[in-house]
């Protein structure tokens, strides 16, 4: 059995697919690479062939109609064979240095008896037209170098969100959870943490950078207009969360279920603020619908996210109070480094 699964969700991305590849190649024998081909329409088909030719102990393909990252992700999950899964977006790369404690870590914890359901690293924002980086760490949250439990979580700090980029999941507990993206939609990426989060009973934080998130390309589905663009896809990504669990019913232990409830208001903060700053009436009907259907699904999941710190925020009364909301998305934006 391979060590770690990557998949690399490609479409039209022959132009910077290979760093993102050749990034990885160096995990040898201990590492699979699952190209997802996702409907592309230039050379990406090729390039991934080309790979899997040079390199067949390492690299498969999979060529697909186009679905969506969802789709992709769904794709690579089902073809993996590695204990571990990891999604590498392919205008992404890995650290070499980190990569190694990587494997190393995983190695160790194998070896020791202790394999965990989610390996946590750093990731790094690198934002080339204003060669800015910005490290993401998850030390304020989780002890590093221990294998924990959700009990063992330092603290729950709302906003500092566990993402895909950051994390690396056990295989098989992913298939145990049920885990299937929707087709045609963007900010899946929320849903690939959030969805696994209940199934996972040991983690282990690797303090080192490993994930380089490339801000910045055309087209990007972070940037705000297309964000705007996109808020349906917001939305329902949103909704699903909502859906997905009842946060008081579930036996879960405190540490998770604040950090979901801090997860789920964050990802509805965005939906909202989202709506505010397009100064759209049509969406700042669905804001209001969304959170209305968040307090008639639960009294207490909706009091915790209206009355929170962000999501208190977002819901200030009047023009003047979607004015301050709007500003202080903006000024987030440029703290984040975002766009």
């Amino acid at each position: 059995m391979k060590l770690i699964s990557f998949a690399i969700p490609c479409y039209n991305s022959f132009s910077y697919m290979g760093k993102c590849i050749e990034s990885l190649l160096p995990g040898g024998d201990d590492i699979e690479i699952i190209i997802v081909d996702d409907g592309s329409m230039d050379n990406t088909g090729d390039i991934a062939d080309s790979y899997a030719r040079h390199y067949p102990d390492i690299v498969k393909v999979i060529h697909k109609e186009n679905g969506g990252h969802g789709s992709a992700v769904n794709a690579g999950l089902a073809a993996a064979t590695g204990m571990y899964y990891k999604v590498v977006d392919s205008d992404d790369w890995v650290d070499p240095e980190a990569y190694k404690k990587v494997l190393e870590t995983l190695h160790m914890l194998v070896d020791n008896g202790t394999p965990v359901d989610m390996l946590l690293t750093n990731y790094v924002y690198e934002k080339v037209s204003t060669d800015q980086h910005r490290r993401m760490f998850y030390g304020p949250l989780f002890p590093k170098g221990e294998v924990i439990g959700w009990d063992g979580m330092k603290h729950n700090i709302r906003g500092f969100s566990i993402l895909m980029h950051s994390v690396t999941y056990r295989t098989e507990m992913l298939r145990q959870c049920g885990l299937v993206l929707p087709e045609h939609t963007f900010y899946v990426d929320n849903l690939f943490v959030y969805i696994p989060l209940p199934y996972v009973k040991t983690l282990y934080y690797l303090d080192v950078d490993f994930y380089r998130y490339f801000i910045g390309r055309e087209g990007q589905s972070v940037t705000e207009q297309i964000m705007i663009s996109r808020i349906d896809q917001q939305l329902r990504v949103n909704y699903l969360m909502i859906d997905a669990y009842n946060l008081y019913e579930m036996d879960l232990d405190d540490h998770l279920r604040k950090y979901m409830l801090s997860y789920l208001e964050t990802i509805t903060v965005v939906s909202s603020a989202i709506g505010y700053v397009s100064h759209d009436p049509v969406n700042l009907a669905k804001v209001k619908e969304l959170w209305r259907y968040i307090k008639n699904k639960d009294t207490r999941t909706y009091r915790h996210l209206r009355y929170g710190v962000m999501g208190g925020s977002m819901n200030l009364p009047g023009r003047l109070g979607r004015y301050l909301s709007v500003k202080a998305y903006k000024v987030s934006q440029r703290i984040m480094g975002f766009n």
